[in-house]
């Protein structure tokens, strides 16, 4: 847990914008066709859904996994894999205890909040196709090399 906690205060934004949803979008399905992973990767502002891509080997499935794990994210504020590893510490599940209709909300990884620093969460990034854990790193992993790009950027301009 402070991994995935720490993933959230670091993975944060100055701004996010319809460009910046672009750019992150199109680094998830490059990262997933380097290695050859079936997803289907969405990125929103609010509900303003602003990337939306589904790669071969995906499904409407994917879809519907994508909306039950960013209504976890939106009403939690975390990632829906840190939501739903906080409930499997306490040696349950989210399913049990959560008391959320399953067919709506799934805290399953692949699903992490778009911060922005000193405002807080408004938008999510959102994976599926892998197993939880490998849909939250591959999030995870295309947030950071993202973020070290803007930062590269804004240095070398600055």
């Amino acid at each position: 847990m402070p991994e995935l906690q720490e993933q959230e205060e670091r993975l944060q934004f100055d701004r996010f914008d319809h460009d910046d949803a672009w750019a992150l979008g199109t680094r998830l399905v490059e990262l997933a066709r380097e290695r050859g992973h079936g997803v289907t990767v969405d990125i929103r502002l609010g509900d303003h859904q602003l990337f939306h891509y589904a790669l071969p080997g995906t499904s409407a499935d994917n879809d519907d996994w994508i909306e039950r794990k960013i209504r976890v994210v939106r009403r939690f504020g975390q990632s829906s894999y840190r939501v739903g590893q906080s409930y499997r510490d306490r040696g349950t599940t989210f399913e049990e205890q959560a008391h959320l209709e399953p067919a709506r909300y799934a805290a399953h990884g692949g699903c992490f909040p778009i911060i922005l620093r000193g405002t807080g969460p408004v938008g999510t990034v959102t994976v599926s196709g892998l197993p939880q854990l490998d849909d939250h790193r591959l999030v995870v992993e295309a947030l950071e090399l993202f973020l070290d790009a803007k930062r590269a950027e804004t240095e070398t301009t600055a």
